[in-house]
Formats: structure tokens, sequence, C-alpha cells
């Protein structure tokens, strides 16, 4: 495949995928006498993992770091197990702050929904790290 059917196929930009190969998020792709970039099926898997890891935000260094893993064979099994435990524990660090954001996103809605109703704003709970106040 060129790398304009992998775009279309995964909508990402062919920066975003020069880049992926760039930095090791992929491995580099096979050219064509021309130099056109031919991907394999090999190699879409590998443009299918980065962008599963990249959209679960895992930084592209350690996307990176994982495929020199596998590259290095069967004797990095564990080294491959801890680099994904560790991505695991960041997303999930990511979640718990996007639910502590949508717990106060949900409790403002519902103040203001409140205010259109009696208008009047009360605010009758904070939020310690809440940074951004009550407005």
């Amino acid at each position: 495949m060129t790398i304009r059917e992998v775009c279309e196929k995964y909508h990402i930009l062919p920066d975003t995928l020069r880049y992926y190969e760039r930095v090791g998020a992929i491995p580099a792709v096979n050219r064509t006498e021309g130099g056109i970039r031919d991907y394999s099926e090999e190699d879409m898997g590998w443009v299918e993992n980065a962008i599963c890891m990249r959209n679960a935000g895992v930084p592209v260094e350690m996307v990176a770091s994982y495929v020199k893993l596998c590259q290095q064979g069967d004797g990095t099994f564990a080294a491959r197990r801890d680099l994904l435990k560790e991505a695991r524990t960041g997303i999930v660090k990511q979640m718990e702050k996007c639910r502590k954001e949508l717990e106060r996103l949900d409790y403002k809605i519902e103040r203001y929904e409140t205010a259109v109703e009696t208008g009047q704003l009360v605010w009758d709970r904070t939020f310690a790290e809440d940074a951004c106040g009550q407005t």
C-alpha cells in the first residue's frame, strides 16, 4: 500500500505516518525502486499498534521503545510486559483525572440548571484540587 492509501484507511496525515517512522514508533518501511514507501501487511500491523497506543495516550517515545523491544526478539517479553504495564498505569491515571473533571462539570451543570430555575447561583460544594474556581 502507498502512504496515501494507509492514511486514508486510518484517517491520519502523511506527516504523522512519516513522523512515526522517523522516531521509531513504526519500523522502517520498505521502499520501491523509486523511493516510494510500500506498506506490507506487517507494516500495517505496526501502524495500527502505533495509532492504538497513541490514541490511548501512550507517549510516542514509549511506543518507539516497545517497537525496539519487539524487534529484539522473544527475549524481551518481560521488558515489553513491563512497558505495557507502565503505559497502562499512565492511562488509568488519565482516566481518573478525566473522571474527576467530569464530576466537576456535572456539578457545575447541575448548579446552573438550578440557577436557571431559581435565579440564584449557589455553590454548596468545593473541590480542593479545582484550580479553575467555581465560576
